[in-house]
């Protein structure tokens, strides 16, 4: 990686609006208008627009906390805004009957089970419920569909296995799978990533874009942002910060702001825009605090029994 330009290429991509003199844009898959929401008294998301279009993928990045897990509930109705339009093929996503929906839109959540003793199979032949007769009935044409989407995600082989005995990489790949055996126009996902190793994080990313599906992600990773969206949203304290191709949308100082890191912007050897990432001095002097204000004893009480690991991960809650 070299020292780049402070707006860097990114790599081309397929689909999204024709080119060219008097080409009209294409209806967005999804598009999503000033979407506004609280829980209780704390608002989350102010006046959120977003769209998809075909073939695009979108990235909703920010710090934990600023809105992006609610918005992608919205986007699926699985919430529904204080105030705010989501449209779905030009339609109201709230005349759409739940089948209907679940057709058209297929969702990656971030948290994954393996409780359910189900194998692979089992699990990607979900995708196919929306789509299944009456009774609920597995067709010939549908083990085809899920044979496919575990063949497209490189998967095919872990078809009986348990699905809660695969790592995390492979649940990944199964979950893209069942999403796509799904055929849906839209495919909304909440950190893939999430607790995968680089090749895995690499590897579930382009599967995604080699569908060349209308997608909107969530992602932590500001590099991978950058390598595999067409466009990106920032969302900060519920507002949108900035919005557009990445070279654009994530420029260093708007990163460095939004985080509150020292940010800086390079191009990796493909063209690529990526960062690298400083922590920031404390503003107020030393970070250590006071002894008087450290809520522990010096000495464990003799015989005391140590408390039970209360720690928690940092992950983003339902107020994202």
């Amino acid at each position: 990686m070299s020292p780049g330009p402070d707006v860097p290429g990114t790599a081309p991509r397929a689909g999204g609006a024709p080119s060219g003199p008097g080409a009209e844009p294409p209806a967005p898959v999804l598009e999503a208008r000033g979407l506004t929401h609280a829980f209780g008294a704390k608002p989350v998301l102010r006046g959120v627009d977003l769209r998809v279009d075909d073939g695009e993928i979108v990235g909703l990045v920010g710090p934990n906390g600023s809105g992006k897990t609610t918005a992608l509930r919205i986007l699926h109705r699985e919430l529904v805004p204080d105030a705010g339009q989501v449209l779905l093929e030009g339609r109201d996503l709230g005349g759409y009957a739940g089948r209907e929906r679940a057709q058209r839109i297929a969702v990656m959540a971030q948290e994954i089970s393996g409780e359910v003793p189900l194998t692979v199979a089992d699990v990607v032949l979900l995708g196919r419920i929306p789509h299944s007769g009456t009774f609920g009935s597995t067709s010939d044409a549908d083990l085809q569909i899920a044979a496919r989407a575990l063949e497209d995600c490189g998967a095919l082989h872990l078809a009986r296995r348990e699905f809660g005995l695969l790592s995390g990489g492979e649940k990944q790949r199964v979950l893209i799978a069942r999403a796509l055996a799904q055929q849906p126009r839209l495919l909304l996902m909440d950190e893939p990533t999430n607790h995968l190793d680089i090749g895995s994080q690499h590897h579930v990313l382009r599967i995604v874009r080699a569908k060349n599906l209308a997608t909107i992600v969530v992602l932590h990773d500001l590099n991978l942002a950058a390598r595999y969206c067409d466009r990106v949203v920032v969302l900060a304290d519920g507002h949108v910060q900035s919005k557009g191709p990445p070279r654009v949308a994530l420029a260093a100082h708007l990163v460095s702001a939004t985080y509150g890191v020292a940010a800086e912007r390079a191009m990796a050897d493909d063209g690529i825009t990526q960062f690298l990432f400083r922590g920031q001095e404390p503003e107020h002097g030393s970070s250590t605090p006071a002894t008087s204000a450290i809520p522990f004893t010096k000495t464990p009480t003799v015989g005391a029994t140590p408390p039970a690991d209360t720690a928690q991960e940092t992950t983003d809650d339902a107020h994202r």
